[in-house]
């Protein structure tokens, strides 16, 4: 009894004991192991949550740091641009072409040759004159200006637009232009800038008059009855053309603006164009027909063709241009062109650009075309590959600013930066004509022969007319989105005091709400009131020819096409 009392318990009780403690032993160290494998498990959830918290954050830090995500529709792309970080750089001769950019895309500047606001565009660089050979193309001044020091100094994070070196991006930057060439590529790679277009012997192989009829062929879009020869004399001129017909209109492979575009009709005007034509390799000789002509911007994208609205364009007025046939303005609005028209021109825009995109091109290209008013046909004019003197129209309109710039959707192809859309909805909204406002703008020249030098220039900014046709000058600003009302205007002015006066020189380009041109596309009395009253705000010095400057001559200072 003594033993039992000391130890509580007999012998069978403590072998079912020991038994007891074993099976807990047991039950313990399985949920010590189911334990572990449950905190094994949980691990790699834990680190896999650190990393999306990580990327998420990296992601809100800017447009090009951490992870990309894939932008999705027009409010995502919008969002990217005004949170970019990419310097991108308009190197022109004047900002023209694309004004107003800089209020859609953060860290967008302007590197120019003329100073079109006297200092005060918060967003454009104008280097200080260096010594230079005569200008003889657009391309000269851009290559001018990529070389130059100051330049470099932007792009290095030294100047004044990017003052702060740790906020820069310095070479990483992005470059677009109006003209460009292979030396511009070669001075661009140097300086870190990646040039934000296709290459420039694709560009020059697009521009060809004769090359953009053989890529309309293959894309079915048909240029006006013509033939692709070469012309040696009047003679095989007239053996080629046969079929055309006695009124022809030659075009040799480049030109702009009517430069190159010849009008015969018998040996006496093939005599005055003669030089130009015969020492073509090639020209394009097309039949003359009755047409009235019209403009279209595209871009080519990784998802299709997105389309502009089509335009009207004012050609070869005598008090705008020298040159018969000269481009020298637009005008979008609503009623330009029936619904059949329009689509059909937006068909064609969207074959000649898959043939484009074929081709290996992307981004911004312009159409011309031809309306037949005899037969409503509409032909394919020429190509411009790349953005044009429409372009300020194209980007600026009321449906542009309700989803984005055509621009934009340029750029995005060279942002490596993914991004999903619905083309064929864009075309559509965009061709519908409640979302076309009416503008229109007039390229000025100087149109006569004398020459000159400027004492006396308008301002770029507002202006407005009174009842009589007077203009006084509202206020400073550097683009049209403030023009409210038909009797005011934007004034962009190139040619300033102290430059040269000559035949076809660039004086500015005037931009308005409403229309210039009558139904009949004639100038109406609006138009013409403003040409008048710009003109009466330039006073010149006349000067003869044999006084100009040593080694000065009119085509030295911008007799080439400006814009």
């Amino acid at each position: 009894m003594a033993r039992k009392k000391a130890t509580g318990t007999t012998r069978p009780a403590r072998k079912k004991a020991r038994v007891r403690k074993k099976a807990a032993t047991r039950v313990a160290a399985k949920k010590t192991t189911a334990g572990r494998k449950k905190t094994a498990r949980k691990a790699p959830a834990k680190k896999s949550t650190t990393r999306r918290t990580t990327r998420k954050k990296a992601g809100t830090a800017g447009t090009t740091a951490g992870r990309r995500r894939t932008l999705k529709g027009i409010s995502d792309i919008r969002r990217f641009f005004h949170r970019n970080e990419v310097p991108i750089y308009f190197v022109s001769a004047t900002p023209f072409n694309l004004l107003g950019m800089e209020e859609w895309v953060r860290n967008f500047y302007y590197i120019n040759y003329i100073d079109c606001f006297d200092g005060h565009h918060p967003t454009a660089l104008i280097p200080q004159e260096t010594p230079h050979r005569p200008f003889e193309s657009i391309e000269d001044i851009v290559n001018y200006l990529v070389s130059h020091k100051e330049v470099h100094d932007i792009v290095n994070a030294k100047g004044k637009l990017c003052p702060d070196r740790e906020k820069a991006k310095g070479p990483n930057g992005k470059a677009v232009f109006l003209m460009f060439d292979e030396e511009t590529e070669k001075l661009c790679e140097e300086l870190g800038l990646e040039v934000a277009f296709p290459k420039a012997k694709m560009r020059t192989k697009v521009d060809d008059k004769m090359e953009t009829t053989r890529i309309g062929n293959r894309a079915g879009v048909p240029s006006v009855p013509n033939v692709l020869a070469r012309v040696d004399d009047y003679k095989s001129l007239r053996k080629v053309s046969k079929k055309l017909g006695r009124d022809l209109v030659i075009q040799t492979a480049y030109g702009d603006s009517g430069h190159t575009t010849f009008f015969i009709s018998n040996e006496k005007d093939f005599r005055k164009h003669e030089e130009d034509i015969v020492s073509a390799p090639e020209v394009k000789i097309m039949k003359k027909i009755k047409c009235r002509g019209s403009a279209l911007e595209a871009c080519v994208t990784r998802h299709g063709t997105i389309v502009g609205p089509l335009m009207t364009e004012l050609v070869g007025f005598k008090e705008l241009t020298p040159y018969k046939g000269g481009w020298c303005g637009n005008e979008v609005f609503a009623g330009a062109f029936d619904r059949r028209i329009r689509n059909q021109a937006k068909r064609m825009a969207m074959k000649f650009g898959d043939e484009l995109k074929r081709m290996g091109y992307r981004g911004y290209f312009e159409l011309d075309f031809l309306l037949d008013l005899e037969s409503s046909k509409v032909y394919l004019g020429e190509v411009n590959p790349r953005i044009t003197g429409a372009s300020s129209m194209t980007n600026l309109s009321a449906f542009a600013h309700a989803d984005a710039p055509l621009f934009l959707f340029h750029l995005l192809e060279w942002m490596n930066q993914p991004y999903q859309l619905d083309v064929d909805e864009l075309n559509n909204r965009w061709a519908d004509p409640d979302n076309i406002d009416p503008w229109a703008q007039m390229v000025m020249k100087h149109p006569s022969e004398e020459v000159g030098r400027i004492t006396r220039a308008p301002k770029s900014g507002i202006w407005e007319m009174d009842d009589a046709g007077n203009i006084h000058y509202l206020r400073m600003q550097t683009h049209r989105r403030t023009v409210q009302f038909e009797n005011r205007a934007f004034f962009l002015r190139i040619a300033g005091p102290g430059d040269y006066l000559y035949e076809g020189a660039d004086l500015g380009i005037l931009v308005s709400r409403g229309r210039f041109m009558t139904d009949e596309f004639k100038l109406n009395r609006r138009g013409r009131q403003w040409i008048k009253a710009i003109h009466s705000q330039y006073e010149s010095m006349p000067i003869s020819a044999d006084k100009l400057e040593p080694d000065v001559q009119p085509a030295d200072v911008g007799g080439f096409k400006m814009l």
